[in-house]
């Protein structure tokens, strides 16, 4: 299922609005971006080889790992790669909710949630 770049992204910023206004501070220091395709050090950072199979990345450190340190730092970023989630949705309800999935699955990361934490929550 293809959709233009500016659809895409639409559907990103619908996603976030379903995060509660409450961890909306948390995220204002946080660049969420879409790319065609994860690059060969995005993949080795997380253990991928196959660029295909990456969705999207989060790039930072954790809520719950930061100290007072943290604060003069560069933004955490959020990876949504649109080849690859067009490449595994055949209907625009199914690239829809993968989108919501991905964009979801990877704030889970930014405020510490593992990826079995995501994966109880639906997000795995």
């Amino acid at each position: 299922m293809q959709i233009t770049r500016e659809e895409f992204e639409e559907c990103v910023d619908r996603a976030l609005e379903q995060i509660p206004v409450s961890f909306a501070p948390h995220l204002e220091n946080v660049l969420i971006e879409v790319a065609n395709m994860p690059n060969a050090k995005a993949c080795e950072s997380v253990g991928i080889r196959n660029p295909k199979h990456l969705l999207g990345l989060y790039q930072g450190v954790p809520m719950t790992r930061r100290s007072v340190e943290h604060h003069a730092r560069l933004p955490d970023r959020i990876m949504i790669y649109q080849a690859n989630i067009q490449r595994i949705c055949r209907t625009r309800e199914a690239l829809i909710e993968q989108i919501r999935k991905t964009v979801l699955h990877e704030v889970g990361h930014h405020f510490g949630l593992s990826e079995d934490d995501l994966e109880a929550l639906g997000y795995g």
